[in-house]
């Protein structure tokens, strides 16, 4: 199997190209174009309770799009929002993801969610978050271009921002301060990380467009 990314930053786009008998899994939707024989069906990933719970808390489809060939052949994907696509190999370690992240994978890779706490809820980010595990490669977008940043220590983000991170970060959700400035200051809740490993926040957020777009919708 044979794998790009093209259109990055801007318009990030997933090429892969099948050998004979090889599988590819992507988010429902996403299949921009494919050689004619190559073959799809619907599945669900991590089993009914896990892909319903992903789809009415994570902002996931409720299945995936399984693909193949007898043959090979050529297919591409692109996310719903214009922006970065990444790729994470994964080896028997776990990645987390915040809910709408998850764009497609090879097989091997398992996901299941996790629960973010009382306070995720009202951060804009769902209840429910991501956590990717076992072998194998995985892809995830953003809208608008991906930072990659070391934290060593402690690092405070916008939750709207957030994409993605290593699981040897612990993380907190909590006010801009207190509930005057939590109120007015336009931040709202923001996502404490402490630890060493790395996190992957977005340059633009939906909600910011949604919020600029309103008053020309008058």
């Amino acid at each position: 199997m044979k794998i790009d990314i093209a259109g990055n930053p801007d318009y990030g786009q997933i090429w892969v190209e099948l050998g004979p008998g090889e599988q590819f899994i992507a988010e429902g939707g996403s299949m921009a174009w494919m050689d004619s024989d190559i073959q799809s069906k619907a599945r669900l990933l991590g089993g009914f309770l896990s892909a319903l719970i992903r789809k009415f808390t994570g902002g996931e489809s409720l299945f995936v799009g399984e693909y193949s060939s007898d043959t090979g052949g050529k297919i591409a994907f692109s996310p719903a929002q214009p922006g970065s696509v990444m790729q994470r190999t994964l080896n028997g370690d776990s990645f987390m993801l915040t809910g709408g992240s998850f764009m497609a994978c090879t097989p091997g890779i398992e996901l299941s969610t996790k629960f973010g706490g009382g306070r995720a809820l009202f951060s804009g980010e769902g209840l429910f978050l991501m956590e990717c595990s076992g072998s194998g490669e995985l892809f995830f977008n953003a809208y608008g271009s991906i930072i990659e940043r070391q934290i060593d220590g402690s690092f405070i983000v916008d939750t709207s921002h957030v994409v993605a991170w290593e699981p040897s970060l612990s993380y907190s959700i909590q006010g801009m301060g207190g509930i005057k400035s939590t109120l007015l200051s336009g931040e709202g809740l923001v996502m404490k990380f402490s630890g060493t490993g790395t996190i992957y926040l977005q340059t633009r957020t939906m909600p910011g467009l949604a919020s600029w777009l309103t008053p020309f919708s008058v």
